[in-house]
């Protein structure tokens, strides 16, 4: 049976060209298209949709709004389509948190010539779409400034290397799944935090921000150098590896992609055991193929403590299966426990 999508994109170019890649599939079709927000929400009222491809900027009402009441009404997997800009990236981190499945960048702008380019990429996200697992936009729940105040941030020079580090990966349904987990933890937590997100270059850096402006702990995008401190989190930059040193200190590289991927979840955790022993948390969220099982199998071999997010709260439910059925699970949880979860393991190595 074929996967029925929803185009929606203001430019009929963009349009025709979307329904090109998607129709030229044998296992998915495009049942209609949109020329912007308003347009999509009558279509989905008339039409058994399974996927819904939105434009990120359009007239009427655009792509961020489409989505909230997509969300909020009628669930539906949502791959969004966004220029590669700073703005781009921005609204397309919101939309990720919103409860986007994933997205695709533009390669050159709005009006893509070169569309093709990603076809592959865009079939191949549309696909994983359709076996998401999507639920109602709730909102996060955000600890008020007043009760947790954002400390100062400290030059790496100035601050004391942690003894404790707690790995978390994540890809797709991962920045709406790290938000809710980050939620959850004081900015006194008595380790240091990396997060490892699958996500392009330059997309990080807005990841890294949005999550900085929400809560009191201090979050940036990783850069070489950057200590492991407690209560920092260090976000691995898209396109980069993230390893630490004996130091305990982030070195990037660009070395060869692992299962394509860079950053790789099971090369950061590959590099913590010599660094901290068993003083280690690893954390792996939901997302597709199983970056993270490597890793987690030499967290827990060297004495540390992992945990896996539950098939019921995953937009996919793969990378944390696979942890779950090799045994290296020591917690298999739902999302909006494993926040508080993270901060009572961590008091106890």
């Amino acid at each position: 049976m074929s996967i029925r999508v929803l185009v929606v994109d203001d430019s009929a170019f963009m349009r025709k060209l979307i329904s090109e890649i998607i129709n030229a599939e044998p296992d998915m079709e495009v049942a209609a298209t949109a020329r912007n927000g308003k347009d999509a929400l009558i279509k989905l009222s008339q039409l058994d949709i399974d996927v819904v491809t939105l434009d990120v900027e359009m007239p009427v009402m655009d792509g961020l709004e489409t989505l909230r009441q997509i969300m909020s009404s009628n669930p539906l997997p949502v791959v969004m389509l966004s220029s590669m800009t700073k703005h781009g990236s921005d609204t397309t981190v919101k939309a990720l948190a919103l409860g986007a499945v994933d997205f695709v960048p533009k390669p050159s702008g709005s009006i893509s010539l070169d569309l093709k380019t990603v076809s592959q990429e865009i079939v191949e996200k549309v696909r994983t779409a359709a076996k998401a697992k999507v639920r109602k936009t709730r909102r996060t729940w955000i600890p008020p400034r007043s009760i947790h105040p954002k400390p100062p941030v400290l030059k790496p020079t100035a601050g004391k290397a942690s003894s404790r580090v707690v790995i978390i990966g994540s890809s797709t349904g991962g920045p709406k799944a790290i938000e809710e987990v980050l939620a959850h933890i004081p900015p006194n937590l008595p380790a240091g935090i990396m997060v490892v997100q699958h996500m392009p270059k330059d997309f990080t850096r807005s990841f890294a921000e949005r999550l900085n402006s929400l809560f009191p702990l201090s979050i940036k995008e990783a850069e070489h150098g950057d200590m492991i401190e407690d209560g920092k989190v260090l976000i691995a930059p898209g396109d980069y590896h993230m390893t630490v040193g004996a130091d305990r200190c982030v070195y990037l590289n660009q070395e060869e992609r692992v299962m394509f991927l860079r950053p790789s979840i099971d090369v950061t955790m590959l590099s913590l055991p010599t660094v901290f022993g068993t003083r280690i948390l690893g954390v792996v969220l939901t997302g597709m193929g199983r970056d993270g099982a490597k890793g987690m199998a030499a967290i827990k071999q060297a004495g540390g403590k992992t945990i896996a997010q539950d098939r019921s709260t995953s937009t996919i439910y793969s990378m944390p299966r696979v942890v779950a059925e090799e045994g290296n699970a020591d917690y298999i949880l739902p999302v909006d426990r494993i926040g508080e979860s993270i901060t009572k393991i961590v008091s106890t190595m």
